[in-house]
Parts: structure tokens; C-alpha cells; sequence
């Protein structure tokens, strides 16, 4: 068996929900032959980091306005897609990421919320349980969102619960030296997984924060599959095999630079 995942390295704007729904479009028509998945950074709806206006319901309604609108748009004819959004449930405020496929949509909540440095992520959001895998046309996805991964936690209960790759968007800020560290992180947890991941970082700037990209795949024997640019959108397209129940991006992945409007 075999998958066809796009990363797509956006630079979503915060607050802007039709800019940002545009250039998911954008992304996701651009890969419809060659993606069967096209999986964007976290918060991608809104922009990362929201911040206060997340408080706002209206605000919270419209990005479920959107997910609902691309929902109503996917097709078996589309790519299916990952995308992120703060999401309510029973009252309660979520960092989520939203897998969109042929009418359907999966939600996957964020276990671990980040609260030092620049990231407040408590003060606006409840953890989410420890998440299960999500199917996808056949494959059982786990969706840990950017600090998930870093710790070991919720990749082993992913890994526990079935999940044949891991698909991992972030809004990680530029730090030097950090990329190193995100190349270490992903293949500690690739080893004790054993699941390769696919790790997409969003690019741009909000505030006092950059965000440089360099989104990449860790198999799961710690060898790089994709190594995508840094400061700069851009989209990758790669293909995976299915090997003992588990999957490996194969080949050389390429990528190019963001899709243009049509005039």
C-alpha cells in the first residue's frame, strides 16, 4: 500500500479566516493529482498564536464555519486534508486538528499545552484527552500536535492504539540552534514509536515571534526522508510505503514554491 502526503508550509495570518481559507484552497487544489492527504501547520484556520481573540465565540463559530465549508467541498475527486482550529466541546475551548476526507471530518485534540516562554497556551485552552488514531482510505493516522510530540506520551499511546504513521503539524517559533533539536526530538520519538512522522512547521511572523519552516520527515530508523525549505511557503510531495504494518517515506521527496492564485 501506498500514500501520497503533502506538506504544506503555509504562513497563515492571525485572524484572518477567509485569507487563510484561501490559501488552504490554494494548497489543496494545487495537490489534487498528486496527494491523496495535504496536511497544513497547527492552528492553520486562525493563525498561530491566536491569543485572546480564541475567547471570543464568534470567533471560535466562524473557524468551525470554515472546517464546515471545507468539508462540504471534499469530494472523492479531492485530497483530503489536515487542518487546525481551536474547537469547543461541552463547553470547553480545544487546540485541535481536524482530518477532512470525502464529506467526513475526524477531530484530534492537543494533549500537551505548552505554558512557558512565549507560549501561554493554558491560560486559553483545556488539554485534550490522549488522542486516538484517525482512519484515513485505509490508514490508521496519529495527529499529535506540535508539543505532543515532545514527550514521549502521546506518540507510545498512539502507537499502542494502532496508528501506522505519524503526521505532526506545529507552529514552532524560529530559537537558534532549535532545528537541530526538533531533528533530535522527532527521530527519539520515531525510535521509540517506531513510527516514521511527518513534521510541518508554519512560516512568517506574528508579533514579536518568526516562524521559519524547515518541515521535514523522520523515518522511523532515524534516517531524514524531506527536508523542506526555511522562510519561505512552500508545499512537498511525497510517497510513502507500507512495510510490516507501518509506513516510510521512499524515494526523494520534492517540493516547490507556493501555488499562485489563478488571475
Amino acid at each position: 500500500m501506498t500514500l501520497r502526503l503533502a506538506l504544506a508550509q503555509l504562513n497563515p495570518k492571525v485572524g484572518d479566516l477567509a485569507g487563510n481559507a484561501a490559501r488552504i484552497r490554494r494548497f489543496r487544489d494545487a495537490a489534487a493529482r498528486t496527494a491523496d492527504l495535504v496536511v497544513f501547520p497547527e492552528l492553520s484556520v486562525v493563525g498561530y498564536p491566536p491569543e485572546d481573540l480564541v475567547l471570543r465565540p464568534a470567533f471560535v463559530d466562524a473557524a468551525a464555519g470554515v472546517l464546515r465549508a471545507l468539508e462540504a467541498e471534499s469530494s472523492t475527486d479531492t485530497p483530503g486534508i489536515v487542518v487546525g482550529l481551536p474547537w469547543r466541546v461541552d463547553g470547553r475551548l480545544y487546540n485541535a486538528a481536524a482530518l477532512v476526507d470525502r464529506g467526513r471530518t475526524l477531530i484530534s485534540l492537543k494533549h500537551e499545552l505548552p505554558n512557558y516562554g512565549v507560549f501561554d497556551e493554558k491560560r486559553v485552552f483545556s488539554p485534550g484527552p490522549l488522542p486516538e488514531p484517525v482512519p484515513f482510505r485505509g490508514v490508521r493516522i496519529g495527529l499529535p500536535i506540535c508539543e505532543d510530540v515532545w514527550f514521549p506520551e502521546v506518540p507510545l499511546h498512539l502507537t499502542a492504539r494502532g496508528a501506522e504513521i505519524l503526521i505532526v503539524p506545529n507552529g514552532s517559533p524560529f530559537e537558534a540552534e532549535k532545528f537541530h533539536a526538533r531533528l533530535e526530538l522527532a527521530r527519539s520519538r520515531a525510535a521509540e514509536s517506531g513510527l516514521s512522522l511527518a513534521y510541518v512547521n508554519q512560516v512568517g511572523g506574528q508579533d514579536e515571534l518568526v516562524f521559519d519552516g524547515g518541515s521535514f520527515v523522520m523515518n522511523s530508523d532515524g534516517a531524514l526522508g524531506c527536508l523542506m525549505p526555511f522562510w519561505r511557503e512552500a508545499v512537498a510531495f511525497t510517497r510513502w510505503s507500507q512495510v510490516t504494518g507501518r509506513f516510510r517515506c521512499e524515494g526523494h521527496a520534492q517540493w516547490t514554491a507556493q501555488p499562485r492564485l489563478a488571475s
